[in-house]
């Protein structure tokens, strides 16, 4: 049922199908009607790719004996327009929508497929829904612009499970709608391409990971002369849709419903635009598919947007917080639980709440001693550089405190030929849905106004699409009743990335009281109805802290609204979103 060529992957052939056309409306135009035929004709059908998506070719079969020149095209339906549904042991019901046809009125397509035997009915559904998904090795257009086949390094080297949960989750909007309703993410991009015009316009852009397409429109904005949106998850319909409703910026993006370690392209890039970062800079181990889309795609000395990102890290003192994770275990302390001694449990629990890093915003004068970072060149990285990531630790604390652990964010570099832009996650900057995060110690280390603290952080990439952390940090033991030092003291910890701590009962965000933040965050154009803070709140105004401390203020929709109802202001802000 097969059929293939010498050098491209095959094409999906199948055969043993009648079409007959059940109807054509025209939206808003003359009727059109199909030819009335006086049986159901026989027809072949090919999966294929080109650079408006997957399709399936139908064709003519001649009758026997019957000599043709070539093979009659009898209808091209892309499967992003179309809704197939099984509508009995050996029938399909087909539905195309031809929404991409800007030039003249909307039409709606409808036919039936007739089989002769319920397999073949079976395996054509099949091979659809497996195309859709990009699964089965697809044939290289006639052009060889484009072609997809399933040995790739991301399956090699990400469980199945995880992906899986990763690409649906990603696939939903409401997601979608919780990262362009970051603000100062969104509109860092914003203005990070538009005040770099000059690099995009007449330019060729890969938006890796596009997601809604929201960047690729930005891209479009900026002049670009052809967008290519490579998106993997089911997201990849959406911004098809997204991108179809902004005429005429649409017709300078393509989206391709693919992984950028398998996708072809029919040329190389100016320029990659990508939002690849997790928590931690690198958690969901994008920053290697944006590596990897570099190596394939990127021209020699071509642009990307980010193009750097830097991992901060801190050691702080929070006694709320620590007090907060531990007494989480007080529960397995119980000896008489419905007559159940449930110590034995005890330690492995308490253990248990420090393996997760905590995922929040902070105030900034929790930190005790200046910040370092870690620099990652996505220019000149290599992929298996972020297979394990090595950190020395070494800090002077500025005051005496109780070191809870180390906490860290991160930032990423838009190096355009005008603007630099920095997106910040740093504490006392507007907070982003990347919050800040920290690893809390279960032993913590005591230590002196000037004392040093050293260390390591050590990160190791596992399957599930994030990191193991190793942290360890020291500091001279103090002697009691002097200012001396004794022995070494040293508490270490393991946590998983993957599995963080989301704790939402965050404080108010404030500027940093001494020039220790080296890159704030500009003001950022907002979209329209939105008010964006033009300055952070200082920490010296005590009436104001005290206000924010009281109740937790958010911007949406132009309307400073008061926490004060989580569920409602939110069920409010995704009501309204995609009307804005």
């Amino acid at each position: 049922m097969e059929d293939s060529s010498s050098d491209s992957p095959p094409a999906r052939a199948f055969n043993g199908m009648s079409v007959f056309p059940l109807t054509e409306m025209v939206i808003d135009g003359t009727s059109e009607v199909w030819p009335t035929f006086g049986r159901p004709i026989s027809v072949s059908a090919v999966l294929k790719m080109d650079r408006h998506g997957s399709f399936v070719e139908f064709s003519r079969i001649p009758p026997p004996g019957a000599e043709v020149e070539k093979v009659e095209l009898f209808t091209r339906c892309y499967l992003h327009l179309s809704q197939v549904m099984k509508a009995g042991p050996k029938l399909q019901m087909w539905t195309v929508n031809d929404s991409e046809d800007t030039d003249g009125p909307s039409k709606m397509l409808a036919f039936g497929l007739q089989f002769g035997l319920q397999k073949e009915n079976d395996e054509f559904h099949s091979a659809i829904q497996e195309h859709r998904n990009n699964a089965t090795k697809l044939e290289t257009v006639d052009s060889g612009t484009m072609s997809i086949s399933t040995e790739n390094k991301f399956e090699r080297k990400i469980e199945s499970s995880s992906a899986k949960m990763y690409f649906h989750y990603y696939g939903q909007l409401l997601h979608q709608q919780n990262m362009m309703q970051d603000y100062v993410r969104t509109g860092t991009y914003y203005a990070a391409v538009i005040e770099n015009h000059a690099d995009f316009e007449g330019k060729i852009v890969v938006d890796v990971g596009a997601g809604s397409g929201i960047l690729s429109l930005f891209a479009a904005q900026a002049g670009a002369k052809h967008v290519y949106a490579v998106e993997a998850s089911a997201m990849a319909e959406y911004a098809r849709k997204l991108i179809a409703g902004n005429h005429p910026l649409s017709q300078r993006i393509t989206v391709i419903h693919g992984k950028v370690e398998e996708v072809e392209l029919p040329e190389k890039a100016d320029i990659l635009i990508s939002e690849p970062m997790g928590t931690l800079l690198v958690n969901e181990r994008m920053l290697e598919s944006y590596i990897i889309a570099r190596d394939r795609f990127l021209v020699p000395n071509g642009k990307m947007f980010p193009s750097r990102g830097r991992i901060h890290m801190a050691p702080f003192s929070d006694e709320y917080l620590y007090g907060e994770i531990a007494n989480k275990a007080l529960f397995w302390q119980q000896q008489s639980y419905y007559g159940v001694d449930l110590t034995p449990l005890r330690d492995t629990a308490f253990q248990g709440y420090f393996s997760q890093p905590v995922v929040d915003a902070f105030d900034p004068r929790l930190l005790i001693a200046q910040p370092i970072m870690h620099n990652i060149d996505f220019l000149t990285a290599k992929e298996e550089d972020l297979y394990e990531i090595d950190i020395p630790l070494e800090f002077k604390s500025s005051v005496a405190a109780r070191v809870h652990g180390l906490a860290c964010w991160f930032d990423v570099l838009f190096d355009g030929s005008t603007v630099q832009r920095w997106l910040t996650t740093a504490p006392g900057s507007p907070t982003t849905h990347w919050y800040q995060i920290r690893c809390v110690l279960s032993q913590p280390l005591y230590v002196l106004a000037g004392q040093p603290i050293t260390g390591r952080l050590h990160l190791i990439a596992h399957s599930s699409q994030s990191y193991t952390i190793h942290l360890t940090m020291s500091a001279s033991s103090i002697i009691p009743g002097s200012n001396r030092v004794g022995t070494l003291q040293t508490s270490t910890a393991k946590l998983d990335l993957k599995e963080p701590y989301y704790r939402m009962t965050q404080s108010p965000a404030f500027a940093w009281s001494q020039q220790e933040q080296q890159q704030q965050v500009e003001e950022l154009p907002a979209p329209q109805g939105v008010v964006m803070m033009q300055q952070p709140f200082s920490a010296d105004n005590e009436d104001v802290n005290q206000d924010l401390q009281s109740q937790q203020f958010v911007v949406s929709n132009g309307l400073q609204l008061p926490q004060h109802n989580p569920q409602q202001l939110q069920q409010y802000q995704q009501q309204n979103f995609w009307s804005s």
